[in-house]
């Protein structure tokens, strides 16, 4: 696995946790939210990448 892919996988496990401490997702339902958790956090990064070869770019 890629450096990059392990730490939004990382990232995405700590929000998830800090959800299920706050009751605001249960372990019940956790492979149901934890993919879309997973996207955002990934798209996120790949935009910030983006972002950052676009001004190296410029």
């Amino acid at each position: 696995m890629e450096k990059l892919e392990k730490e939004v996988l990382q990232v995405s496990k700590e929000i998830a946790v800090k959800f299920i401490e706050t009751q605001r997702i249960s372990p019940s339902n956790f492979a149901e939210i934890f993919p879309n958790i997973y996207k955002v956090v990934s798209e996120t990064v790949m935009a910030g990448q983006q972002a950052v070869q676009k001004s190296k770019q410029e």
